[in-house]
């Protein structure tokens, strides 16, 4: 039997101008963009309460009501693979994504991503949109994810994202040094030219807050912890690489590798190795939506990027001794 969706949401007046399915997508990011153009069609999701069609454009401060039934959602295959389960109760299940693992389906990811690995083990979790998904990170990004294993978990979830009431902790290896931690507060979109990245636009970007202290220093790099206020896609790669310190092996916005003087063996090889950006989600808390209770949960670092900390510290280690 299929559950009722109840969702609301204001139009937020730094969207205005753009489409009404494009903003559906973005406030109501659990369902599928098609997914919310069919409702927005058959008259399921109203703005202010009147039916609409999906190109109409918004002008900031409208009311988006979605009343529907939820159903299974698109045509995913379910795929068996070993699920990195950090918890799980019947509400939620706590997952530590590794490298090279794509979130949901996409161009050239059909039937191998964490989606279609929740489907075979979980079922049931093809009644909820997106398979309880309700954040995401990037394919070669590693840590912690919340999946919901109910509507009622996925609603709570979504909402507390929204009112920015989820904690997510990163640990970051990026070239350079910064002399102190600080608050990146820069609008985020799609570049202008390259529509598969993103990029700083102070004009049209959305509201992008990071923030990030230092951890360890290197001789040209350094270890961050960064904690994110907002969601943008690709947000703590995007704000690092405008702040002068792109993070480490990120083939989009890192740049080429950067090598100390004189840099010790160990360490050029491992700089040298390593191939996607050096990011980890190591701890999230929230709300649990069963419970009402506070709940947190880390991930350590991988072997990865253990290895590379490592060959950064010898090399620290090994120039400050010949001093």
């Amino acid at each position: 039997m299929n559950s009722r969706i109840l969702r609301e949401s204001d139009v937020p007046p730094d969207v205005s101008g753009r489409r009404l399915d494009q903003v559906a997508a973005e406030l109501f990011p659990e369902f599928s963009r098609s997914r919310l153009q069919r409702w927005i069609r058959e008259g399921l999701l109203l703005v202010d309460g009147a039916v609409r069609i999906p190109r109409d454009i918004v002008l900031g401060g409208e009311h988006l009501r979605l009343d529907a039934e939820a159903e299974a959602e698109g045509d995913w295959q379910a795929t068996e693979m070993d699920l990195p389960i950090v918890y799980e109760d019947e509400h939620i299940l706590i997952i530590d994504k590794p490298a090279g693992l794509v979130v949901h389906p996409a161009a050239g990811h059909a039937d191998d991503t964490l989606l279609n690995g929740l489907l075979a083990a979980y079922p049931e979790l093809a009644q909820i949109p997106r398979a309880g998904i309700v954040h995401r990170l990037d394919r070669d990004t590693t840590g912690l994810l919340v999946v919901a294993r109910t509507l009622a978990a996925q609603t709570a979830l979504v909402a507390a994202l929204q009112r920015r009431e989820v904690s997510r902790e990163y640990r970051a290896v990026v070239n350079g040094v910064p002399v102190s931690g600080t608050t990146i507060d820069r609008p985020i979109g799609r570049h202008p030219r390259d529509r598969q990245r993103m990029a700083v636009l102070e004009a049209g970007g959305r509201e992008a807050i990071t923030h990030y202290r230092v951890l360890e220093r290197f001789r040209a790099h350094a270890c961050l912890m960064v904690q994110l206020e907002t969601g943008r896609t690709h947000q703590i790669r995007v704000h690092l690489s405008e702040a002068g310190f792109p993070v480490t092996g990120d083939p989009d916005y890192g740049g080429r590798v950067r090598l100390p003087k004189q840099a010790v063996p160990e360490l050029v090889e491992a700089l040298r190795g390593f191939r996607r950006q050096a990011l980890h989600a190591f701890r999230l808390s929230f709300v649990h939506p069963g419970s009402g209770e506070t709940v947190g949960f880390e991930a350590p670092v991988p072997e990865d990027m253990q290895s590379l900390l490592e060959a950064l510290r010898a090399d620290r280690d090994e120039f400050l001794h010949a001093r």
